[in-house]
């Protein structure tokens, strides 16, 4: 049991200060979660979820009596809502995945669908935010409650193969950086940085596998196919 509670309490120390490696390897779980994602393979929803379950231990620091005793219940809770979501995505690219692997096709949201991402996620912050409060969530709740919503959002938007899901995980990690540096989460915080980046080339990579898709779908189509045409001339 003892070497159980020091594998849990293991920490990496930084001058003064202390990242526990639970939070690290979390967070290496969700950067090749997001690495999958990129290349639309389905193994990257069973990734994720593992580093769901461990980073629900590390933000619940005071539940679980870690060295950092800081509740930031809106990151506790959408890794749940993580777990979640991700079932219903890793089934999905199940089923839709094709021959080649890549389990869905990338494209653009829908007018109606971009409407429903905006609205959603201010009224998602601003419902959640007073409930959060309530809660004790660390202060500024409403970025906790940010968060959460944005976080939700882009994990569908992920698994309805919404380009635009990209642009939300920016949208998160903009309010996200400097809420966990100021919790004392810096391993997380230097995560979102990094993701940050990432999730703008995987923006940039999707939309360019859309308008391959687009053009090779225009070509099929504005063609005949000729040898059709020669064995219907034949007879």
């Amino acid at each position: 049991m003892d070497v159980l509670r020091w594998l849990f309490d293991a920490q990496l120390r930084v001058g003064d200060g202390f990242i526990l490696w639970r939070e690290v390897l979390g967070n290496v779980f969700g950067l090749l979660s997001a690495l999958g994602g990129m290349r639309r393979k389905v193994w990257a929803w069973p990734v994720g979820i593992v580093g769901n379950a461990i980073l629900l231990t590390v933000f619940l620091g005071a539940v679980f009596d870690t060295p950092n005793p800081v509740n930031l219940l809106g990151q506790a809770g959408r890794q749940v809502m993580f777990i979640a979501v991700s079932v219903y995505g890793w089934v999905q690219w199940r089923r839709s995945r094709g021959a080649s692997e890549e389990a869905v096709s990338p494209r653009w949201a829908t007018a109606r669908e971009r409407v429903f991402l905006v609205v959603a996620l201010v009224f998602g912050t601003a419902l959640l935010t007073p409930i959060f409060r309530a809660l004790g969530s660390y202060e500024p709740v409403w970025a906790d409650a940010w968060i959460f919503t944005g976080s939700l959002l882009a994990t569908l938007g992920m698994a309805k193969g919404w380009v635009e899901f990209w642009l939300l995980w920016v949208a998160v990690d903009i309010v996200g950086v400097p809420l966990l540096f100021s919790a004392g989460y810096y391993a997380s915080g230097l995560m979102y940085v990094f993701y940050g980046a990432f999730t703008l080339a995987g923006f940039f990579v999707w939309w360019r596998v859309n308008t391959r898709q687009r053009r090779r779908a225009t070509i099929e189509t504005g063609f005949p196919d000729l040898r059709l045409s020669v064995g219907e001339d034949e007879k």
